[in-house]
C-alpha cells in the first residue's frame, strides 16, 4: 500500500468509548508502512483513524482531533514533507511525535516542526492513547468560548526545540523568535499565574525542554513580583529561555540521564554555560546582560560557582535573579525517576544555601515559591 491513503474504521468496544473520541479522526503520518501499521493498530482501539505514509501525496482531512508522526527525523526527506504539511498540522491541537531514534537532535527537529507531545519512537499503547486522550488546557479558549491551541507553551516549546536544533546542525538561531516566544509567556504568567505554567508544563514536557520552560516562567513571576521595569522584564526572560543553550552541545544520555552523574559526566555538563556564551556572543540582538546571565548562572556569591568563579559585586543582579529560579527550578520539575519535589521543600533548600545566594532576594523569592 505505499503512497496511498489508509482508512481505518473504529472497532467495536466492549465498553463505549469516549464520546470526544467516537466522531473525531486521528491522522496518522509514517514513513513506511510497517511503522503506519502498527500506530494505526493502537489508534484504532479508540478513534477513526486516517493514515498516510509522508512519501504520499498529502490528502488527508484538514480539520483532525490530532495528528500523531512517526517517523525518522534524521531523515531530510521527512522533514521536508512534514514542512510541507505544516499548514495541515497547525489545525490539530496535539501533534504527537513518536521520535525515534530518541536523540537530541530528533527530539529538537520535533519541537521544531511543532509537536506538542513527544515520544520514544516505538509505541507503547498506554502513553500514546493517554496523550490523545489528555484534555485540553483548561484555559485554552476564545472569547467566544471555542477551543484553541495553547499558544505560549506552543510557542515556547516550538522556539527552544528550534534553537537547540539549530546549535546542533550548525544553523543559525531566531533570536527574535525565541524572544517572542518569551514575551508570550510572560503576558500568559500574568494572567494566569505561576502554578497554572507549571502544572501545564509537566503535563507536555521533559527533561531539558520542561526544565527551559520552568525557569522562564519562575524568573518571569519573580521578576514580576519584585515589580521589575518592563525593559528589565524582557532582558530577564529572553536570558533565561537562553541559558542552557548550551546543553545542546551535551548527549542526551548524559542530560537525562535517571540518577547521578559520576565526576566525567559533572565535567562536561559545567561546560554548558561557557558553550551557550561562545553559540551567542556574535548576534547582534543579544546584548551584552543576556550574554552575562548565560555564561555565569551557575555562579554563586562566596565564589564556588562556575566557569569563572565570581563573587559578589561581580553578579549582576539579572544572573542573581536567574539563578535562584534556575535552582527552584531544577528542585521542582518532573522527572520519571523520582517524585516532584514539594515546593515548601524546594524553598528550604534555597533557604540552605547562605553565602551562596542573595539572602534579600531569597527573602523576597518566598511569595513566588509558595503562595503566587
Amino acid at each position: 500500500m505505499p503512497g496511498t491513503r489508509l482508512v481505518v474504521p473504529v472497532k467495536a468496544e466492549s465498553s463505549a468509548p469516549e464520546p470526544r473520541a467516537a466522531s473525531s479522526f486521528v491522522h496518522v503520518l509514517a514513513d513506511s508502512s510497517d511503522k503506519l501499521s502498527g500506530v494505526c493498530s493502537i489508534v484504532e482501539r479508540k478513534f477513526a483513524v486516517a493514515g498516510e505514509r509522508l512519501d504520499a501525496e498529502a490528502r488527508l482531512p484538514h480539520s483532525p482531533l490530532a495528528v500523531v508522526v512517526r517517523a525518522d527525523l534524521r531523515d531530510v526527506d521527512n522533514i521536508a514533507a512534514l514542512k510541507k504539511r505544516a499548514a495541515r498540522l497547525a489545525k490539530a491541537s496535539k501533534r504527537i511525535f513518536l521520535v525515534e531514534p530518541p536523540t537530541h537532535v530528533c527530539i529538537s527537529q520535533a519541537y521544531a516542526l511543532g509537536a506538542t507531545h513527544v515520544l520514544p519512537g516505538v509505541p507503547n499503547q498506554t502513553k500514546l492513547l493517554a496523550a490523545l486522550f489528555g484534555s485540553p488546557n483548561p484555559d485554552a479558549t476564545s472569547a467566544d468560548g471555542q477551543s484553541q491551541p495553547d499558544d505560549a507553551v506552543e510557542a515556547a516549546a516550538t522556539a527552544i526545540g528550534a534553537m537547540f536544533s539549530s546549535v546542533m546542525l550548525g544553523e543559525t538561531i531566531d533570536v527574535d523568535g525565541t524572544k517572542e516566544a518569551g514575551s508570550k509567556i510572560a503576558n500568559r504568567i500574568a494572567e494566569h499565574g505561576l502554578s497554572e505554567w507549571l502544572t501545564t508544563v509537566r503535563r507536555h514536557h521533559e527533561g531539558t525542554y520542561q526544565h527551559c520552560l520552568l525557569v522562564t516562567g519562575i524568573a518571569i513571576d519573580f521578576g514580576l513580583s519584585l515589580g521589575v521595569r518592563k525593559d528589565d522584564l524582557e532582558r530577564l526572560y529572553s536570558a533565561a529561555m537562553f541559558h542552557d543553550i548550551g546543553k545542546a552541545k551535551i548527549p542526551l544520555t548524559i542530560l537525562d540521564k535517571p540518577g547521578r552523574l559520576d565526576a566525567n559526566e559533572r565535567t562536561l555538563i559545567e561546560t554548558h554555560p561557557v558553550a551557550g556564551y561562545e553559540v551567542l556572543k556574535d548576534y547582534a540582538n543579544i546584548s551584552p546582560e543576556i550574554l552575562d546571565a548565560v555564561r555565569h548562572h551557575h555562579e554563586y556569591l562566596d565564589g564556588s560557582g562556575y566557569p569563572d568563579a565570581l563573587c559578589a559585586d561581580s553578579i549582576t543582579d539579572v544572573v542573581r535573579i536567574l539563578t535562584i529560579s534556575d535552582i527552584f527550578a531544577a528542585l521542582i520539575e518532573h522527572r520519571s525517576y523520582r517524585p516532584t519535589m514539594p515546593r515548601e521543600e524546594a524553598y528550604g533548600i534555597l533557604l540552605g544555601m547562605q553565602g551562596k545566594l542573595e539572602k534579600a532576594l531569597v527573602a523576597s523569592f518566598k511569595q513566588v515559591a509558595l503562595t503566587r
